[in-house]
């Protein structure tokens, strides 16, 4: 990541993250004449023990000096989660949120799944499953997901990418009731792996071609939130299957290469697993 681009993201984090957070929430008076949501940033320099014009410069995208301690502050200030505090690191430090550094970026190419792995896919017969890398790019999934989601074979290797498909694909959009709390939980972990690899050009040229290519994209890549790993329900309106409800868990699978497992689960008390089962006996 270029370091004015790093900046810029440091930047809107910042912002978008101080506007959540109310007076009340941090044991401020909520006060008046407040034009902004949010706190102020003289507020958050007051909760993190710096000066007004060091957190407004740091806000701003300058390239100042910061340390460990501070940036504890800052999180501890704007109510961060574990995720979002490392991607802070990221950003104001120049460092990745993992072990990865600059000269270990994995290699390129498509990764290889292991036959446990395969295993796993193919005994979560009735819970749709993606393997996806840290980009994203989908590299596995089971026969579930081809009939919930779409025939992922039948996509360019080069196209499968999550993020650009749910953003291409007509079959996404109709598929879940709640489109964009299904993108928001991809945004969540593709913009953890984008705090993590920052040394990664790819994320900022990938970036660049959504924002260009879809204009709803950016704001929701504005708001996204910053997670490993995760839970939402979400409901699927299948063409052939109807209404469905799956619980998403997504794990990270530990190994020589940085992949994920997303696991849809048939909500319990609801008729998903039997819609599924159905469905897929029908077209066998």
């Amino acid at each position: 990541m270029k370091q004015e681009t790093r900046l810029q993201e440091l930047s809107a984090f910042l912002k978008t993250h101080r506007a959540k957070i109310v007076p009340q929430m941090v044991g401020l008076p909520a006060g008046t004449r407040r034009r902004t949501p949010g706190l102020r940033r003289e507020e958050v320099a007051q909760l993190a023990g710096v000066s007004t014009t060091w957190y407004t410069w740091l806000e701003q995208g300058r390239d100042i000096k910061v340390s460990a301690s501070v940036l504890d502050n800052i999180a501890a200030a704007l109510q961060l989660t574990r995720d979002e505090r490392n991607y802070l690191y990221a950003l104001a430090m120049d460092t990745g949120g993992g072990p990865v550094s600059a000269g270990q970026l994995p290699q390129e190419g498509q990764p290889e799944i292991s036959p446990s792995l395969q295993k796993i896919l193919h005994e979560l017969k009735y819970c749709p499953t993606i393997i996806s890398d840290r980009r994203c790019q989908i590299v596995g999934w089971n026969e579930a997901a081809s009939h919930v989601f779409l025939d992922f074979e039948q996509v360019p290797v080069e196209q499968r990418n999550m993020i650009s498909l749910l953003f291409t694909r007509q079959e996404f959009r109709r598929l879940a009731g709640n489109w964009e709390q299904f993108v928001r939980g991809f945004l969540a972990i593709f913009r953890a792996y984008y705090g993590q690899y920052v040394e990664d050009q790819w994320y900022e040229r990938f970036l660049s071609e959504m924002k260009a290519a879809h204009p709803d994209f950016n704001q929701l890549w504005e708001q996204s939130e910053v997670s490993s790993a995760p839970e939402v329900i979400l409901e699927f309106r299948h063409a052939k299957g109807g209404k469905m409800h799956f619980q998403l868990t997504s794990l990270q699978v530990h190994g020589n290469v940085d992949l994920r497992c997303s696991i849809y689960t048939p909500a319990p008390d609801t008729s998903t697993e039997y819609k599924l089962r159905q469905l897929m006996e029908k077209q066998e």
